[in-house]
């Protein structure tokens, strides 16, 4: 399955951010950080998920499932 991964560059360029910035969040290398967004390593779900919630966003919209910027409600499942 091939996942596009273009929105984690917008996001990041609509912040004003640098890849060195992400990265430092993501506690990764730059040049890691880079291989991610260019598509040619696959992202953990551990650092999706960061990413998701550094943008309060959802990891749906990051990877292209929804247009919907804001995230999911949480659920209380009792």
């Amino acid at each position: 399955m091939n996942i596009n991964i273009s929105r984690i560059k917008e996001i990041r360029e609509d912040r004003d951010l640098y890849q060195s910035d992400i990265a430092k969040v993501l506690n990764i290398t730059q040049s890691q950080y880079s291989l991610y967004e260019n598509g040619i390593r696959l992202i953990p779900m551990d650092k999706l998920a960061m990413l998701a919630k550094y943008y309060n966003t959802s990891v749906d919209y990051l990877i292209g499932l929804t247009d919907e910027r804001k995230p999911y409600p949480k659920s209380i499942i009792k």
